[in-house]
């Protein structure tokens, strides 16, 4: 029969056991995953020390959106091999990277939350600077890559689109395209909270964040593979980005219309003088046409914005899902106690 200290020493080993198998992580890292097999082995090899080496209770949660690799089969690998911190949520189809992070963001436990690339272009090294700036205070923290490795074409194009998006929606970020950032619980709660079919995330957390800051860190050539984002891509992440925080581009061309009607009818009182005091006339007709032309071209231009922004409202009204999640991998609370209980007894 066991005394009352052996007694109470068993119930508190029990206790020490489900403490540490409950323990809530206080790192979430997200990471979003699109045909990157070529890359994963090098990232983790980078990742899981970095956050080891931070001595903090964290999780890593990829999510696969769609891969058409062996992406998947990677990952999952990768949880038998780390199933203590690593979850993986599978997603049905490939939903574009932004709704890849909002499906990560619904499964964190974390009170910061730090979103990454695969590509290694940000170092993983970085996210213990990214914590420490949090823990001043801060509930979003960007991130400025400090010299940045993408080809010449791509740095002039997001150097001239942070400039106009900043002008236009009145959202400070000096690097919208880096992904590397940090976000306090508060923020994702509210993210969590909204359905917006079409958005941009680091713009979206923004207008959340009580203090938001920006740091600067280190960026490096992509590891394996070859980028995701095409022109195209680009071009309509920019547009999600524009028309889903700002009506500036409709109303610029509100004011356009009004200018070039003005304009119109001044040409039309000039052109009916000058019948009447030169007479008719042949000259300038083809000025006339080019001028018509590019009313035209301004017409179409603003029926295309409207129409993106009609488009947009007719994705969020049909109420379809945003993603759709076909499994996650994840320890559950059982199979978490024995590892649990054997790490304690060493």
């Amino acid at each position: 029969m066991l005394n009352a200290p052996s007694l109470l020493s068993r119930q508190s080993f029990n206790n020490k056991i489900y403490a540490y198998a409950l323990m809530k992580p206080e790192i979430s890292v997200v990471i979003p995953i699109y045909n990157e097999e070529a890359g994963l082995a090098k990232l983790f090899a980078r990742l899981y020390p970095a956050l080891d080496a931070l001595d903090i209770p964290y999780e890593v949660i990829f999510v696969n959106d769609g891969s058409r690799d062996n992406s998947a089969g990677i990952l999952a690998e990768q949880f038998r091999a780390r199933p203590d911190v690593t979850r993986v949520v599978l997603l049905r189809g490939n939903y574009g990277q932004h709704m890849a992070i909002l499906a990560g963001f619904q499964a964190t436990r974390g009170e910061i939350t730090i979103t990454l690339d695969a590509d290694l272009q940000n170092p993983p090294e970085e996210i213990g600077n990214l914590i420490a700036k949090m823990r001043e205070g801060y509930d979003y923290v960007g991130s400025i890559r400090r010299e940045r490795r993408d080809t010449a074409w791509r740095t002039y194009a997001s150097r001239a689109m942070n400039s106009l998006r900043e002008k236009i929606t009145h959202i400070k970020m000096t690097d919208q395209g880096n992904m590397l950032r940090a976000y306090g619980r508060n923020v994702i709660d509210l993210v969590n909270q909204c359905n917006e079919v079409n958005t941009f995330i680091p713009a979206l957390a923004y207008t959340f964040a009580r203090k938001p800051t920006e740091i600067i860190v280190e960026h490096e050539e992509r590891a394996a593979g070859v980028s995701k984002y095409s022109l195209y891509s680009l071009i309509r992440l920019n547009f999600d980005l524009v028309t889903g925080f700002s009506l500036v581009p409709l109303q610029f061309f509100s004011l356009l219309g009004i200018i070039l009607s003005l304009l119109s009818g001044g040409l039309f009182v000039l052109l009916l003088l000058r019948r009447f005091v030169l007479g008719a006339e042949v000259e300038g007709v083809f000025t006339l046409f080019a001028f018509q032309f590019f009313l035209m071209g301004v017409l179409l231009l603003g029926v295309g914005l409207v129409g993106e922004y009609v488009g947009r409202i007719y994705q969020q009204v049909r109420g379809r899902p945003r993603f759709v999640v076909q499994t996650i991998l994840e320890q559950t609370s059982d199979q978490v106690m024995q590892p649990a209980a054997a790490r304690l007894k060493g």
